[in-house]
């Protein structure tokens, strides 16, 4: 009976980390904005870009603080995980509106959002670099990076998903355009 006990102790405490573990990249305001802008695919895209920004604003703070914490490295960890987050939710979005009959002006509108995507994407792949060669650079950094190596292999790889797919959805030109297969 003990051990039953404990195994289900032990699944559940499991499951407590597990969940944990799976937090939310938005603060509450910043996902009531996203729900306010659910029909407005410009604007959705665009807040997605200033949270990101946000993020990367954060990383970008405590890699270059005059005085270290000593989480410095799990603190950009989880701000890396909440920026691929985003790209992975920014990814969605354009595929969720391209596939979606719009109106000529909500067209337009969305391929306004495309471009600041693609956009964004370029200075994101600026400051992603930037971090990398901080790390080679940077003692500290470096010694730091063990937490977030792993989670800044996964942001290039969001970022580069996510500038591929605008840069691809940029070019279509009207409501009824399918992307050329190449």
């Amino acid at each position: 009976m003990k051990t039953a006990t404990r195994l289900v102790v032990l699944l559940l405490i499991l499951v407590a980390v597990a969940s944990a573990r799976k937090r939310d990249p938005l603060t509450e305001a910043e996902a009531d904005q996203i729900r306010h802008a659910a029909l407005e695919p410009q604007t959705r895209l665009k807040l997605y870009i200033k949270f990101t920004d946000a993020r990367w604003a954060s990383v970008e703070q405590l890699r270059s603080a005059s005085q270290v914490s000593a989480d410095r490295g799990q603190r950009i960890h989880d701000l890396l995980e909440d920026i691929t987050a985003l790209l992975d939710e920014i990814l969605d979005n354009l595929d969720t509106y391209v596939a979606r009959q719009l109106s000529k002006d909500d067209r337009k509108d969305f391929q306004k959002g495309v471009k600041a995507v693609v956009a964004a994407c370029d200075q994101w792949d600026s400051k992603l670099k930037g971090l990398k060669s901080a790390v080679e650079s940077d003692p500290g950094l470096r010694k730091d990076s063990s937490a977030f190596r792993f989670a800044l292999q996964d942001t290039q790889d969001a970022l580069k998903s996510a500038a591929d797919i605008a840069r691809e959805y940029s070019e279509y030109k009207d409501v009824d355009e399918k992307p050329a297969k190449k």
